[in-house]
């Protein structure tokens, strides 16, 4: 077991809970559109701040990215492309079905790929080891909270049926909204496999003269700003369509700004604290520590949820369902966790 592994994990557990949270800003949003917020939060977020980090903690990064193989810069580029078009699926999502829903069906969902995918990838037999054993344990019990938090979001729709329109104008009924939550969960781990595949970026990062703990800016610099791309496409394309640009000029935009750059910091703050937790942990950081960040994510986001009011005027079953979602979910993290221990 690596020597900094529960302290790695615990890291892994506040990042994914701060990340969970990214979106509850988007709630007081009174004088932008969604695309007007969501443009400005995914520049920052994506771009701005990610080079600054890469620029400011990696000595010679142009250097590091001309030395390593063309291939070990495909991979970030490609992936983090592949997962900027989940991020801008994953706001609508958020639109459509609330905070709570949207992040327990899309993160459960990218647990299974983000999971799996780099143990298998590393090495196949270690499914058959305890860590493997208990991850596979752990994700049909996720996925029976996953379940339960449709069951409650269909006993939500129908008890609040104006749910879709109020949230940010979307329109979307639960199961367009459910679907959109389909699409962006398969694909959203996109940005972990990118992650996961850049062991030689990183470690010519550190031979450059990288801290250890820092390295990982290099990556994160790669998939964050080509996930960028689909979300600048998507948010220009609505912001032609609705005549909106002229709101990044109304009176009170200062607030929008503010709010826009809460996002940001939130949501950075969790994906960079991962990359630190799962540089602790080790080797099983982006297979075990995925899977903790993605319930953290869940558990943070549905009680921002309840406390927003998103299960308001819900009947008393509906949120008994909602709560057995939530306890499925804590034990599945306890059985993932109990892998640290081999």
């Amino acid at each position: 077991m690596a020597e900094h592994f529960w302290l790695g994990m615990a890291i892994i557990f506040l990042s994914g809970a701060l990340n969970g949270s990214f979106a509850l800003p988007l709630k007081s949003a009174r004088h932008w559109r969604w695309e007007n917020t969501w443009l400005f939060f995914s520049l920052v977020a994506l771009v701005v701040f990610p080079w600054l980090l890469a620029a400011g903690f990696v000595p010679h990064l142009g250097d590091l990215y001309r030395q390593v193989p063309r291939q070990a810069l495909i991979y970030p580029l490609v992936l983090g492309f592949i997962w900027g078009i989940t991020q801008t699926t994953f706001g609508i999502a958020i639109g459509a079905v609330g905070m709570a829903l949207a992040f327990a069906v899309v993160a459960g969902l990218a647990c299974l790929s983000g999971s799996l995918i780099p143990l298998l990838a590393r090495d196949p037999t270690e499914l058959f080891q305890p860590r493997g054993v208990l991850l596979l344990i752990s994700m049909p019990i996720l996925f029976l909270g996953l379940f339960a938090f449709g069951k409650a979001g269909r006993s939500r729709e129908r008890e609040q049926p104006s749910r879709g329109s109020e949230q940010n104008g979307s329109g979307y009924s639960f199961a367009v909204g459910l679907g959109i939550c389909i699409f962006t969960g398969s694909l959203s781990s996109a940005w972990n496999l990118g992650f996961a595949f850049s062991g030689p970026l990183i470690r010519r990062s550190t031979a450059l003269g990288a801290v250890a703990l820092t390295a990982p800016y290099a990556v994160w610099a790669l998939i964050l700003g080509a996930g960028f791309i689909p979300n600048l496409l998507y948010c220009v394309y609505l912001l032609s369509r609705n005549g909106t640009w002229s709101l990044f000029g109304v009176a009170g935009r200062g607030k929008e700004v503010m709010l826009s750059l809460a996002m940001a910091l939130l949501w950075l703050s969790g994906i960079v604290g991962y990359g630190i937790g799962t540089t602790l942990v080790g080797k099983y950081g982006t297979s075990i520590g995925f899977t903790l960040f993605v319930a953290a994510q869940i558990l943070s986001a549905n009680t921002l949820g309840i406390l927003s009011g998103e299960w308001k005027s819900t009947s008393v079953r509906t949120k008994r369902v909602l709560t057995s979602a939530v306890v499925f979910t804590l034990i599945s993290v306890v059985v993932l966790n109990l892998g640290g221990l081999f």
